[in-house]
């Protein structure tokens, strides 16, 4: 058995009458395979990132077209909420006026006998403290009195019970209230029932054929020359 001398290391074999270059091409040699090996390693990783930041774009892109699907439906759901809120308040508004309406509606009558109490001067004492409670319940609710005399007569708010001729008017006009009318805004529940005077047949054009007399000789006199 041979015995290794300590503090010395094996050196490669060099030809006897090699140069020192000679020496390190061996260890250049094996350096180069070295970086030939680690190069296809290298190019490898970069492919595989490329690939995972492509992969990850890809998944991005999709995300993106995704929220921006369920923004879309996000909108239009909320859009058909509010338009269900509007419709639901809007026929709940209806259901009340109508109610409303319906409810006063069966209080004319009684509202229509208080008036003639009133007018006839009977009005008094507790029962006129009840009706006034209850005219005052009415007009909170939106109970509206219409129809007073000398106005011009609408057929869209008024019906014309009596009819006659006037030679003080000038157009259909509502000269006695028989039975006032009454609205809830701009909806009309009973139509004022009143008499109606008509101008007298011929009236206007009597008029203004004196009218057009009369200013005749002043015309006359003002274009004559004055005499001396």
């Amino acid at each position: 058995m041979s015995e290794e001398t300590p503090g010395f290391e094996e050196k490669p074999e060099v030809p006897a009458g090699a140069t020192p270059d000679d020496a390190a091409e061996p260890k250049k040699a094996a350096d180069s395979s070295e970086e030939e090996a680690a190069a296809p390693a290298g190019d490898s990783a970069a492919a595989q990132d490329t690939g995972r930041e492509a992969a990850l774009l890809a998944q991005l892109d999709q995300a993106r077209t995704a929220l921006g699907e369920r923004t879309a439906d996000l909108q239009r759901l909320q859009a058909e909420y509010q338009n269900y809120r509007r419709r639901v308040e809007r026929d709940r508004i209806a259901v009340q006026e109508v109610a409303v309406a319906k409810l006063l509606t069966e209080l004319l009558p009684t509202l229509d006998d208080i008036g003639r109490a009133r007018d006839h001067g009977e009005l008094v004492g507790g029962f006129k403290s009840v009706a006034e409670s209850l005219e005052t319940a009415a007009a909170k609710m939106g109970l509206q009195q219409f129809g007073k005399e000398g106005e011009p007569f609408d057929p869209t708010i008024h019906e014309a019970l009596m009819h006659s001729y006037a030679p003080d008017v000038t157009e259909d006009t509502c000269v006695a209230i028989l039975q006032p009318g009454y609205r809830i805004g701009e909806r009309t529940i009973r139509p004022a029932r009143v008499a109606v005077a008509e101008p007298q047949p011929g009236a206007a054009p009597a008029a203004k054929s004196e009218s057009s007399e009369g200013e005749a000789p002043s015309d006359k006199d003002t274009d004559a020359p004055e005499k001396g």
